[in-house]
């Protein structure tokens, strides 16, 4: 997995905390749950990052 795409999906997720932080002080629900959708589409991006990581790293080990 590149250090790009780590990064990149580091980032929306903080920006789905800002977001869900931005609607709970404004009292604004549907921007509260948009912004946990995005924290947890984020959250999913990373998993899938850590897989990829430990497959290259099963495959190095192999090799």
């Amino acid at each position: 997995m590149s250090f790009g795409d780590k990064v990149e999906h580091e980032a929306e997720e903080l920006k789905g905390k800002a977001k869900e932080g931005w609607g709970t002080a404004t009292g604004d629900p549907d921007l509260r749950a948009e912004g946990r959708a995005d924290q947890d589409a984020a959250n999913v991006k990373q998993a899938g990052d850590r897989v990829k990581d430990a497959a290259h790293d099963v495959k190095d080990a192999l090799s």
